[in-house]
């Protein structure tokens, strides 16, 4: 290939392949954006201050405008069109009043000044969604972030993995080549040779296996941030600092969980409906005025009138449906409030699952430490052993598999630790992974 080519296909390709570096912070702003479970979180609030801005509208006045233009020989609409354009003489054939036109145009007026309280509770009901609405996208934020979380120490542990699988195949590619060379001098049997090189090849084999498993674990995180597969490589941050920012929370109390805020906030949504229920029981008082102009052209004349007044309304007896609705109010603010202990129940549970699932989670990342050392230093010891021909290769093969499953296990036990502390501060109401 000429140079030139190659070096334009350099030029154009690199850049699109070049990993793109994620940290912590900026994984987590970039999901809360684009992820379509914190988009629809955002809409379902939108959604609730909208009901807030409907309830408002009853301390309001309502205006309408209405136009309309008429032609008829009917004696009734006719007469009528007549007295609103001023047109009436005492000559008009009342059962024959000929084709009369009319050109309407109404604005009136309305405002409530009572409603029994169903505007009061109905405004306090959409309050109460909203602020559940909003505590709901904030609980979907602190699950988000654990989301992320758990993705990306899922990619550093399947790719720190994949780097733990290549040493133990460097390794055991080192002790092949040395067992090689002692059976060509007549110190080794081959079986022992041919359990290293078997050893080798299944080590080999687990390190494709590690490294397709990295690669769908950066697929995921792609898709927990919402991000288009575009097979740009993704790489973290190598010491992250949000993950050293973590601390275990020093309290148990869980009163801030958004969970169990946005419930509470449906309680009082519910207690507020059985109240607009029940204000179907009182009267309705209604302000309104009116102008309207007509214009005839059949009569040539034209006029304006006015009206205003108060209405009344009391609902005497419905057959019981206000009963009813007070009734069903009453059940769903029961069946709520039972959510709520349901949910102040299992989020208590939670919290305490979740404590002593770090705990365990510190402990074994402790064992894990001093796991590795012991194997480290072991398999050490059986490599020098072997190389003098004083121990058999089943042995040195036992060596460095403790070894490899050692560190695999060291990785997997600091990731878990983590993860366990972010899912703790979530369950107790705390930003997952605290602000620098």
């Amino acid at each position: 290939m000429p140079a030139a080519r190659l070096a334009l296909i350099l030029v154009l390709v690199l850049p699109a392949l070049r990993a793109e570096t994620w940290s912590l912070d900026r994984a987590v702003a970039t999901a809360l954006e684009r992820n379509p479970d914190a988009r629809a979180a955002r809409a379902r609030v939108d959604g609730a201050q909208a009901l807030v801005e409907q309830a408002q509208s009853a301390w309001l006045p309502q205006l309408s405008v209405s136009s309309r233009y008429t032609d008829t020989n009917s004696p009734m609409m006719a007469f009528g069109s007549i007295l609103n354009q001023r047109a009436f003489n005492f000559g008009l054939d009342f059962n024959h009043p000929g084709r009369i036109d009319n050109l309407n145009a109404t604005g009136t007026v309305g405002y409530n000044l009572y409603a029994g309280g169903r505007a009061t509770a109905g405004r306090n009901a959409a309050r109460a969604g909203a602020e559940a609405a909003a505590l709901d996208l904030q609980a979907a934020h602190h699950r988000l972030a654990v989301e992320v979380v758990r993705a990306a120490l899922n990619l550093r542990t399947a790719r720190a993995a994949v780097a733990t699988v290549e040493s133990g195949v460097e390794a055991y590619a080192a002790t092949v080549a040395n067992a090689r060379a002692r059976y060509d001098a007549g110190q080794l049997l081959k079986a022992d040779l041919l359990g290293l090189e078997v050893q080798l090849a299944q080590t080999r084999e687990q390190l494709s296996s590690a490294r397709h498993g990295a690669a769908l674990a950066a697929r995921a995180f792609a898709f927990v941030l919402g991000l288009e597969p575009d097979g740009q490589p993704i790489e973290l941050v190598a010491d992250d600092p949000a993950l050293a920012r973590l601390s275990l929370p020093d309290t148990t109390d869980f009163s801030r969980r958004p969970e169990l805020r946005g419930i509470l906030a449906r309680v009082r949504a519910a207690e507020a409906m059985v109240e607009a229920a029940r204000g179907a029981h009182r009267p309705t008082v209604n302000a309104f005025a009116s102008y309207q102009y007509d214009q005839g052209w059949q009569t040539d004349r034209h006029g304006d009138s006015w009206m205003a007044g108060v209405a009344v309304d009391l609902n005497v007896f419905d057959g019981g449906q206000t009963r009813g609705k007070v009734r069903q109010s009453t059940a769903e603010l029961a069946e709520v409030r039972e959510y709520a202990r349901k949910a102040e129940l299992g989020i208590s549970l939670e919290v305490e699952q979740a404590r002593l699932a770090h705990a365990d989670a510190a402990e074994r990342l402790s064992v894990s430490d001093r796991a590795v050392d012991q194997a480290a230093e072991g398999a050490a010891l059986s490599r020098a052993r072997f190389e003098k021909g004083a121990l058999l290769a089943a042995d040195l093969i036992g060596a460095e598999t403790r070894l490899l499953e050692a560190r695999l296990r060291r990785t997997a036990a600091e990731a878990d630790e983590r993860l366990a502390l972010v899912e703790l501060r979530r369950a107790l109401g705390l930003d997952p992974l605290p602000a620098s």
